[in-house]
């Protein structure tokens, strides 16, 4: 196989636009992948730059690289931008990030040095452990949108780029309920011109996104493209969507786990998670009400994959418990402890204890670039609405609403291998409507 197919080829520059470009995940991302450009780091933990398709029955010994089957944007045509409530160089914030040593920031920092964030949108009461110094005024929040706006068509003109696809990686904001301003477009845009309290910063970002016509990737478990209002635009524009919540630590270890266990009907009786985490998502999610979004997010998946209403003898009366503690000696060395209380035959009981010692950024970074280059694949191929495909990379998945997502890893690698084979033979599978969109 190779893209020698009816899908367009990636003409001209992508633009890589993030929300939070500062951040360490970014950071981490737009320096790696300098770096990667110069031949000096590998671009390992990327699909889309490393991985081989499985095998096929009538084909076993035909296993081409990703990037063989589809044509995806090269790296050397990717440009970044984006929006920070810091104002501060890439080279510095990664400095102040502590991700990178200093000898692989060295030989990219000429790249780094020239790239600055726009001005951000910001509210203290989404996010109450940060405060904002590099923001954007205006009288409405649909202002703040216009502005927005604004930045993406001088983004598009000053860069030259071809086309753009929207990442957030800004911080969690607090848990939003779904409100009478999401229930749709007209409600959401009324909200916007009376600053209504229910509309969060991010949401304006994804808003000016969609109006664009830009393809908007959530990387956090705030509520953006997974309300009524904005998947009634991401349809009039048709523009492809996908979220929410990165799965790249403790989650990506529970499922796999989870259906190990399940595939083999052993029983679970309680499930504990906590971490320790010192950058400043840590300190963001030390407020608790922003931790009450992320815990809802990473409590999620176990239930999905365990079935309950199936299985009750077995996992009937799981007690999952999730924590997250603010600890800054540990930077952005986070530390996963999961204990597993089990049970076996003639109901004896056993445990399972996994401690993943691992860092935040460098499980994060590519897995933001392969969602940057899948989502432009995406848009070439005509795709619309939830790119359900891609939940191989989150903890919540974006999905239609009669349509449940998947949280089995392999399951769920086996879905976006799938698609991918579909895409490179011409073929549209992805979803064409948001009228029907859920991202719970």
């Amino acid at each position: 196989m190779n893209h020698d197919s009816a899908l367009p080829k990636p003409e001209g520059k992508l633009g890589v636009l993030v929300g939070g470009l500062n951040g360490s995940v970014a950071t981490t991302l737009i320096a790696g992948t300098f770096a990667v450009r110069k031949g000096l780091a590998r671009p390992i933990g990327s699909l889309t730059q490393s991985a081989r398709l499985s095998s096929e029955p009538a084909h076993p010994n035909n296993r081409p690289l990703i990037r063989e089957v589809v044509p995806l944007a090269d790296l050397n045509d990717v440009v970044f931008g984006g929006w920070d409530i810091r104002n501060e160089t890439a080279y510095a914030a990664a400095r102040n990030a502590r991700v990178l040593e200093e000898k692989d920031l060295f030989g990219v920092k000429d790249e780094l040095e020239t790239l600055r964030p726009m001005k951000g949108v910001f509210e203290r009461n989404f996010v109450p452990r940060l405060s904002g110094v590099w923001v954007k005024s205006g009288l409405t929040k649909f202002d703040l949108v216009e502005q927005l706006r604004d930045d993406i068509r001088e983004f598009r003109r000053a860069q030259g780029v071809s086309r753009l696809v929207m990442i957030w990686c800004g911080s969690t904001e607090i848990r939003m309920p779904p409100r009478t301003v999401h229930r749709d477009l007209d409600a959401f845009i009324s909200g916007l011109k009376r600053n209504d309290p229910g509309i969060s910063p991010s949401m304006l970002y994804a808003f000016a996104a969609l109006s664009e016509d830009v393809p908007h990737v959530n990387c956090t478990p705030n509520m953006m493209t997974d309300c009524p209002a904005l998947n009634e635009l991401a349809g009039i524009r048709r523009v492809p969507l996908a979220g929410k919540d990165l799965k790249t630590g403790q989650t990506l270890v529970k499922t796999v786990l989870a259906p190990m266990l399940k595939a083999r009907m052993l029983g679970i009786s309680g499930w504990f998670s906590t971490n320790l985490l010192g950058n400043r998502d840590g300190e963001v999610l030390d407020d608790p009400e922003c931790f009450r979004a992320k815990e809802q997010s990473k409590l999620s998946s176990l239930e999905k994959i365990l079935e309950p209403e199936l299985y009750p003898q077995l996992y009937g009366d799981v007690y999952h418990k999730v924590t997250i503690h603010y600890y800054p000696p540990r930077g952005d060395n986070k530390e996963g402890w999961d204990n597993v209380d089990l049970f076996g035959w003639m109901g004896y009981p056993m445990q399972l204890k996994i401690n993943f010692l691992c860092r935040d950024s460098i499980l994060a970074a590519p897995v933001v670039l392969d969602l940057a280059l899948f989502m432009d694949l995406a848009v070439r191929a005509g795709a619309a609405g939830i790119q359900d495909w891609l939940s191989f990379f989150f903890k919540c998945p974006l999905h239609a609403r009669n349509d449940p997502p998947e949280h089995n890893l392999f399951a769920q690698l086996a879905k976006l291998e799938a698609e991918l084979r579909r895409l490179a033979a011409g073929e549209r599978s992805v979803i064409e409507s948001t009228a029907d969109l859920i991202g719970r």
